[in-house]
């Protein structure tokens, strides 16, 4: 199986297009159009079977909660279903004659794996006008028809099922006219608190802008934002103290610049036709601010190479500011690592959503993950470096059946302390602080297996005959390892681990578990994380830790729950009683290894009795979810990938977005301003620029993902191929999912086809990459041609691009 893999170099945040954007050298962007009729004055599209006739081959068991006018009758939660034959099909019978522009066949459970879609003018004679191979179940399948003619009848007719039962079909919508192109959206996520669209003309980045940094903490803000557009601009865009140049973008950090009561990370930016302004009170408020005028550049702004096309933003008054301090992901990479340079790719796709935490579970009972040096002072007489040697070769493998866990062996390595930092430096520079997590007292194993003097009478679990350490464990087994209590050794360990940890982390806050402790008992239990969190403490840090440590005496105003499942009753006694503060992390919500939606072949439904789709990690208010306690309390939301079955950046991103982005949004943006269909109207905006990023997320079904196109401009002999470029992105769609025509200034009209390197797959748990559109037309007589692209595909209005091509004599 092929992951894609996001590639991250030093020297820039770029990511890679799977399209080849780069050779974009000269390029004119063209915003998404509809031919003909403009929108506002075309007739609505027409679902023409709603006022049909169905009728199948056959029904199962004969009943009448599954007859074929359930097809037809706009209810989705009704369904047709077949008898147990492959064989089968259904069909509509038109009320008058149309032509038909495009199909929508939606599969509840019992798919089609193989089918043709076929029309006829009179119910005796069909045209084949598809054959659909599917790999997914449940789905959608949108069938372009185009017919010429007007036509009487359209049907299903089944080649193959996709299981042992029969056909369903929830709805088949057969309709006359393609979708209205979707309105205009700036895309902004997460949404503004305050956001005025002033209209006018436009602010334009030019060759001679310059980034004017005022106060001494704009610097890096400033930076940050030429290090994002210098790549595909290829504009020098230098960061300056001060300029007289026309069109500055100016970051001003100082105090009183930003939102009033709302300085640790409020901004203002306003664009105006002549500048660009960020004003904030912190260097992150200003990194705030840049995140979103990034957003409100062309999308093509995220290559890693030069495009050359006219960077616009639109003329906007925004003052803005997060709902929660804490908005964070964690990643657990004990179960299976992930290389510094994919963790470097999970912050990139996540910094410009303005989430700010850095949560790494670095030990669980599959592996440890952070190097530690061996303390002068040593009475244990423990090698800490052990840790690493030893449990750093392990992770995730096989469960208790001998099946694989995921669809490779769990990676193995560890981060040295130069890695750590390094992390740590690069999420700073992207707006995060770092968490570091040492889970315990459960979730110890990887530890009991590295270091000898751990295994004392009161650890679980205990060595093999003859060994010294517990037995290495890849399975996803929990609650069955813990530390002994009643051992000095114990205490000695996790001073030291804590202390180091400590020393390397700047941030306030070190995490210590404590979740899912099952064969620890209660006072034992008690007794450890009491002095667990009593020496983060005496280190100056807060402690964090899983909502099952809610009920110990925790540091007085110096902690914090994070809630996953379980008592809330509990976390509001820890606000109330000991001033604890709460991250929200509820599983249904946040856990992002449950699955998206049923077409998953991986992916936990436990959370949710089912998917935990995007709905639902977008659906929650974190100001009311424990009861009695006030919102001020909560400091926050964090999205939790934990890596049983998921392995490397690619899977990674693949479950973490745009499901991470939701948490985003419930994590910044005020209750009564969020809304699930406005968030996907945005969202739909986002789906080519992480194409562009090479970020790979999942196409969420109910995200109307939209089309973006840009042109090459080409310069050619008389009589050789001009070679002329367009770049589509689509989300979602497959290379046979996409038709390209382009219409040239001489008359001249092409059918191209657009090819990608990569189709989606959800079993493969990859999104398509873009795709790229090649006339190889040649020219007879010198002079300029514009060549117009009208992509295309089903049921969609197109998007357009257009370029020149100039032609001299041989």
């Amino acid at each position: 199986m092929s992951i894609p893999r996001s590639r991250h170099s030093t020297g820039s945040r770029r990511r890679r297009i799977a399209a080849p954007l780069g050779l974009l050298i000269a390029a004119t962007l063209v915003a998404p159009v509809t031919s003909g009729t403009p929108a506002a004055a075309a007739a609505a599209p027409v679902n023409l079977a709603r006022t049909g006739t169905a009728t199948a081959s056959s029904v199962e068991l004969d009943r009448a909660d599954f007859v074929a006018a359930h097809v037809n009758d706009g209810d989705r939660n009704t369904r047709w279903s077949s008898k147990y034959q492959d064989a089968n099909w259904v069909q509509v019978r038109l009320a008058t004659p149309a032509t038909v522009d495009h199909v929508v066949l939606a599969w509840p459970n019992a798919c089609a794996r193989d089918f043709t879609l076929q029309t006829s003018t009179n119910g005796t004679t069909w045209t084949d006008v598809a054959r659909v191979q599917r790999d997914t179940c449940p789905r959608t399948d949108v069938i372009a028809v185009n017919s010429a003619q007007p036509v009487s009848h359209v049907r299903m007719q089944g080649h193959q099922r996709w299981a042992g039962y029969g056909y369903s079909i929830s709805e088949f919508e057969i309709w006359n006219e393609t979708a209205p192109a979707p309105a205009p959206s700036l895309g902004l996520l997460p949404k503004p608190v305050s956001m005025t669209e002033n209209g006018g003309t436009p602010y334009t980045l030019n060759r001679n802008t310059p980034i004017v940094a005022v106060g001494a903490p704009a610097t890096a803000p400033a930076t940050y934002l030429a290090g994002l557009l210098r790549p595909a601009t290829g504009y020098g865009l230098p960061v300056v103290t001060q300029s007289t140049a026309p069109a500055p973008i100016v970051v001003e950090v100082g105090a009183g610049k930003g939102p009033a009561g709302q300085a640790a990370e409020g901004y203002r930016l306003v664009v105006t036709t002549a500048k660009v302004q960020i004003s904030a009170d912190t260097a992150n408020g200003a990194l705030n601010g840049v995140q979103t005028l990034r957003q409100l550049l062309p999308q093509w702004v995220e290559s890693d190479t030069v495009v050359d096309a006219t960077w616009t933003v639109p003329a906007v008054t925004i003052s803005d500011y997060p709902r929660f301090a804490h908005r964070g992901m964690m990643l657990d990479v004990a179960r299976s690592f992930y290389p510094m340079n994919e963790i470097k790719a999970y912050i990139d796709g996540a910094a410009q959503y303005k989430i700010n935490r850095l949560h790494l579970h670095l030990t669980d009972d599959q592996g440890w993950r952070i190097a530690l040096d061996n303390p002068a002072s040593n009475p244990a007489g423990i090698d800490y470096g052990l840790l690493t040697t030893v449990s750093g070769r392990t992770a995730m493998t096989y469960n208790d059946s001998g099946q694989l866990m995921g669809t490779e062996l769990g990676v193995t390595g560890f981060y040295t302390k130069a890695d750590y930092a390094e992390i740590v430096r690069y999420a700073g520079v992207n707006g995060m602080t770092v968490i570091p997590e040492i889970d315990m007292p459960g979730h110890t194993n990887a530890a009991l297996h590295a270091i000898p003097q751990l295994n004392t009478t009161g650890a679980q679990p205990k060595p093999a005959a003859g060994q010294r350490t517990a037995p290495a464990n890849g399975t996803g087994n929990v609650g069955y390892s813990t530390f002994d209590s009643a051992s000095t050794t114990t205490y000695e360990f996790v001073t030291q681990v804590l202390t180091q940890i400590a020393a390397m982390t700047p941030g306030p806050y070190l995490h210590i578990g404590g979740d899912e402790a099952h064969v620890t008992s209660h006072a034992n239990y008690t007794t450890m994380v009491n002095a667990f969190t009593s020496t983060v403490a005496s280190l100056g840090k807060t402690v964090v830790g899983w909502n099952e440590y809610a009920g110990t005496t925790l540091p007085q105003n110096r902690a914090v729950v994070q809630y996953w499942n379980g008592d809330r009753t509990a976390v509001a006694n820890a606000v109330t009683g000991r001033g604890a503060q709460v991250v929200l992390s509820p599983a249904p919500h946040t856990y992002v290894p449950q699955k998206q939606d049923s077409r998953q072949p991986l992916g936990g439904t436990w959370a949710c009795g089912g998917p935990c789709g995007l709905d639902r990690h977008y659906n929650w208010d974190p100001g009311t979810f424990i009861p009695n306690i006030a919102e001020t309390s909560v400091l926050g939301v964090e999205s939790a990938l934990w890596g049983e079955f998921i392995r490397r950046i690619g899977q990674a991103q693949y479950y973490s977005f745009p499901r991470l982005v939701a948490t985003a949004e419930v994590g910044w943006t005020p209750q009564a301003q969020r809304s699930y269909a406005d968030f996907t109207t945005r969202l739909s905006v986002a789906g080519g620029r992480l194409t562009v990023q090479g970020v790979n997320f999942f196409p969420t079904v109910d995200v109307a993902w939209r089309k973006q196109a840009i042109g090459r401009p080409a310069t050619a002999v008389v009589g050789a191929p001009a070679g002329a470029t367009w770049t589509v992105t689509a989300p979602g769609l497959r290379s046979a999912d996409l038709t390209a025509t382009v219409t040239w200034s001489d008359g001249r009209v092409e059918a191209l086809t657009p090819t990608a390197t990569r189709d989606p797959s959800i079993p493969a748990m990859q999104i398509n990459s873009a795709f790229t559109v090649v006339s190889r037309r040649t020219f007879g007589a010198p002079g300029t041609y514009t060549g117009t692209l009208s992509a295309r595909s089903a049921g969609a209005s197109p998007v357009e691009a257009a370029l020149t091509v100039t032609v001299r004599a041989p």
